[in-house]
């Protein structure tokens, strides 16, 4: 799917891959939804499918975080307090631990709420507000939200396929 460069395109893009990726997540035993079976997000790991969702969880909550506090006037934090872009595994190792104790369904309902406020987010913006200026360094607000939402779920869609072909 090519990169959005628009409010339509951006909203059409995070549908399409929610969709797919809901419809692959759809078919994970829910036996199995806690079994380390996919390559984690740090080298050398392996996580669970019900960890894949956290993560996407985690990164659609941490969007919408970085947007509340634009808009209250705080200061950024970017990518999330007390990490740096150098160290996004630490990063997915918090999401993980966040939602260790959610049920799978519990999960993916996290990850449908988080979805929905997000295009709600993006709803409220213009084009211009989202790809006529950098938002953070070079990156367009759209593009930042696509950098943690439609790419994302499309990642997480192709770990799941592939591990559910291997099922």
């Amino acid at each position: 799917m090519a990169i959005p460069t628009s409010k339509d395109e951006l909203l059409a893009a995070i549908e399409k891959t929610f969709t797919q990726l809901s419809g692959d997540l759809d078919r994970v035993p829910p036996d199995a939804a806690r079994q380390p079976v996919l390559k984690g997000h740090v080298k050398d790991t392996m996580m669970s499918p019900a960890d894949l969702v956290a993560y996407l969880v985690g990164w659609n909550q941490q969007v919408l975080t970085w947007h509340r506090r634009r808009a209250a006037g705080l200061p950024d934090e970017f990518p999330a307090p007390g990490i740096r872009w150098n160290e996004l595994g630490l990063l997915a190792k918090r999401y993980y631990a966040e939602h260790h104790d959610d049920d799978w369904d519990g999960l993916r309902t996290q990850l449908l709420e988080a979805k929905d406020l997000i295009l709600v987010l993006v709803e409220g913006y213009t084009d211009a507000d989202l790809y006529g200026a950098p938002w953070y360094g070079k990156w367009t607000m759209g593009r930042m939200i696509s950098l943690n939402t439609s790419s994302p779920y499309a990642n997480a869609r192709a770990r799941i396929r592939t591990w559910l072909r291997h099922t």
